[in-house]
């Protein structure tokens, strides 16, 4: 008591334990997850937050959940104890809100007529795809949610860590017994620094880039729009070399190079290889590669996704980091850069309802990735060679003109 007697309804608390399932004449029929309960072996404050992002009394019925360590599931029925809470919040919801793509023991608690919004990355899972086409479910992609100025706002913080992230992760496996060359980053007087290249200098890149440099490696980062490279070298004072990239470039940076981290990304389509079998055969032994971009597919032709229990293998010699969800290892802080972008389309989409906030708002549309069984999203379409629905065609739009600009961004 004396624990949880300062607790305000605000706070977040973590309850690690198992999940049982409720005698009948316990089950309280006015809780979505009233069939089960948590026998709870350790509670921790994670958040004593003071006060919610917005009063309550003028909101919708917002039930939100916060899940945080593991219950214990060591047997089917255990398991299957777990999957019924879920089962049951699902049942109950009109709209589900996810970090993470629905995983497929949880495909059949969707139906038709729920709204999901979260990341999806459809052109990397065309399994995902398929099961959501036929659902019939409507389903809103964070990271094809669009911006004024062309930007991807729910997909930017996600990328800025996992783009921090990289080089803590690759500078970890440099070291010599996790199977890396054993290069300390920014070397030490009279010895030289670790050479990093990084492909891509939008956000992801330029967040690694950041981090590279100051730890003080040897930066070099390559890519295709001579705008980005210009803002990086005005950035850093000539501190990164930047050159464009050609596949002679990588061709010519990639055996010299101690860590390589792709940073590439297509809007709603699958990464192209630019790192191929051949590069990779070529780095030194025990060099390293981090594949940012492994949700939509890796820029790597040697990647394959990896886990943060299990984050790295070995190919050729070289170290490969490709753990999806990257941001995933630093939860606290990718929860509160997440929310801080994605509150205010939720509070749309529970307020206005989602075919009203959709046509209010083309950006949101533009996060339209799949609904009634068609693919609205069409770089995904192309990439998945799926039936293609334009969501002009879905969501009734203030005027046309502002619905075909959208559909073209």
């Amino acid at each position: 008591y004396e624990d949880v007697h300062h607790w305000r309804l605000e706070s977040t608390v973590c309850f690690t334990g198992e999940i049982v399932r409720r005698d009948e004449e316990t089950v309280n029929p006015s809780l979505a997850t009233g069939k089960v309960e948590l026998m709870a072996d350790e509670m921790r404050v994670l958040n004593r937050a003071e006060t919610l992002p917005f009063p309550v009394a003028d909101e919708p019925d917002y039930r939100l959940s916060r899940r945080s360590g593991k219950a214990r599931a060591p047997n089917a029925a255990q398991a299957a104890t777990t999957d019924l809470a879920r089962a049951s919040m699902a049942a109950r919801a009109e709209m589900i809100i996810k970090v993470k793509e629905p995983q497929p023991r949880e495909y059949e608690m969707l139906r038709s007529d729920h709204v999901l919004f979260t990341y999806l990355h459809l052109a990397a899972d065309p399994e995902l795809a398929r099961a959501l086409v036929q659902i019939g479910i409507t389903a809103i992609a964070y990271e094809t949610v669009t911006a004024n100025d062309g930007s991807l706002p729910l997909l930017v913080p996600m990328s800025e860590v996992a783009g921090r992230l990289s080089v803590q992760a690759g500078a970890n496996a440099l070291l010599k017994v996790n199977g890396g060359r054993g290069v300390l980053l920014g070397g030490v007087p009279g010895v030289a620094p670790a050479k990093v290249l990084v492909v891509g200098g939008g956000v992801a890149g330029s967040h690694a880039i950041e981090m590279a440099v100051g730890l003080g490696a040897d930066v070099t980062v390559v890519d295709r729009s001579v705008p980005q490279l210009r803002r990086i070298d005005a950035l850093y004072g000539g501190r990164v070399r930047t050159v464009f990239s050609t596949k002679h470039t990588i061709d010519s940076l990639i055996t010299e190079a101690d860590l390589v981290i792709g940073a590439v990304l297509v809007t709603g389509a699958a990464t192209p290889k630019l790192i191929t079998e051949e590069h990779v055969k070529r780095m030194q032994h025990g060099a390293v590669v981090v594949d940012i971009s492994i949700d939509q597919g890796g820029c790597f032709e040697t990647s394959r996704p990896t886990t943060h229990s299990e984050p790295t293998y070995v190919v050729d010699g070289v170290v490969h980091y490709c753990v999806t969800n990257m941001p995933g290892a630093v939860p606290r802080t990718s929860t509160f850069a997440l929310t801080n972008v994605t509150l205010p389309f939720v509070k749309q989409l529970a307020n206005l309802g989602w075919r009203e906030a959709l046509g209010r708002d083309p950006h949101l549309a533009q996060g339209l990735n799949v609904h009634d069984g068609c693919i609205n999203h069409k770089a995904i379409a192309c990439e998945l060679k799926c039936q293609y629905r334009a969501a002009a065609d879905v969501v009734a739009f203030p005027s046309v003109s502002v619905a075909r600009q959208a559909s073209s961004a």
